[in-house]
């Protein structure tokens, strides 16, 4: 697989990650703890070195991330993340300095390793000025427990004021083809600073993949249950867009998942998304991604296509759009 480094920071990563919160968290019942093992060293195996994951998506998960990738430590990249009360997402946000070395350690431990090679801070909080956080990793950084520092979802104030304490090597925030709210002051913050990005969601939560209609039905623990994005008036409405792209996809002879993710790789060369599954051949389909070369002419189809379509639905509830851009 390709490679790409994020920004300026030297940091070299496959160009598609692999985003590991679904196999336990989020979307329904959690994968088989050694089916998602394989998962993970599977992709490992086709080139990907980007993993992601996080306290708030349960102990479970960095675990089995660790367990995973213990194997091939020291040809891959792991990146996690603080900034939950007690790791626990519904429970309000911490990063005070001293939680921020507590999830360090637990990480490590529950990681395998002996450093984090990024960490990124879940969602600013407003609590805690983001020089105090950025001065907490950048001490980790100075112990060697962390390489490299991130943020996500976070605004492109805050985005300055952490990268003149610690340079931020990356922000992962939700960036595709139905969402491109970045492009308006955050990309060009990332592009002027140097920092890379990694978007997540890249196919919309499955929707981007075509495999989810207006009837669609999520298991009772499936965050998409809440999103307003994904109520059915607005699944309904949002359709024509998955139309649209599948008719391009079908000129690429790709699916509409790779020419969404190969939209992506071709906005800016310092952009690595981290598209998530449990299933082995939607991996295959997504790295597959990588070899699907978007022209000039494909990417004003593109362009065009899309502004035929107003997205319906806030992407996120009222309650957690107030956590993001702060």
């Amino acid at each position: 697989m390709k490679k790409r480094v994020l920004g300026n920071s030297g940091l070299e990563v496959s160009s598609i990650g692999l985003g590991c919160m679904g196999m336990t968290f989020g979307y329904g019942q959690a994968a088989d703890t050694g089916e998602a093992i394989k998962l993970i060293r599977a992709a490992a195996e086709r080139g990907v070195t980007l993993f992601d994951t996080a306290e708030g998506y349960g102990e479970a998960n960095e675990r089995l991330v660790g367990e995973a990738l213990a194997p091939v430590r020291d040809q891959v990249s792991i990146a996690t993340k603080f900034g939950f009360k007690d790791g626990n997402p519904t429970a309000g946000l911490d990063s005070r300095p001293e939680r921020i070395r507590l999830v360090a350690e637990q990480s490590l431990e529950r990681l395998q390793t002996d450093r984090i090679d990024l960490f990124y801070q879940h969602r600013v909080d407003p609590d805690v000025p983001i020089e105090e956080v950025a001065g907490t990793v950048k001490d980790l950084i100075r112990e060697g427990k962390v390489k490299h520092f991130g943020l996500s979802e976070a605004g492109a104030d805050v985005i300055r004021r952490a990268h003149a304490v610690q340079p931020v090597t990356a922000l992962q925030s939700e960036y595709s083809l139905w969402w491109r709210e970045p492009e308006e002051t955050i990309l060009p913050t990332l592009e002027e600073l140097g920092i890379g990005f990694v978007p997540f969601s890249p196919l919309g939560k499955g929707f981007l993949t075509g495999a989810i209609g207006q009837d669609t039905k999520f298991e009772a623990n499936d965050i998409r249950n809440v999103l307003p994005r994904f109520e059915e008036e607005a699944r309904e409405a949002n359709l024509a867009l998955i139309a649209l792209l599948g008719e391009i996809a079908d000129a690429k002879q790709a699916t509409r998942a790779q020419t969404a993710i190969a939209w992506l790789l071709a906005q800016k060369p310092w952009i690595a998304p981290i598209p998530g599954t449990t299933k082995l051949h939607r991996l295959e389909e997504n790295i597959g991604a990588d070899t699907v070369e978007l022209t000039s002419e494909d990417l004003e189809r593109i362009e065009e296509a899309v502004a035929q379509v107003q997205i319906k639905g806030e992407r996120y509830t009222a309650a957690q759009q107030k956590t993001i851009n702060r």
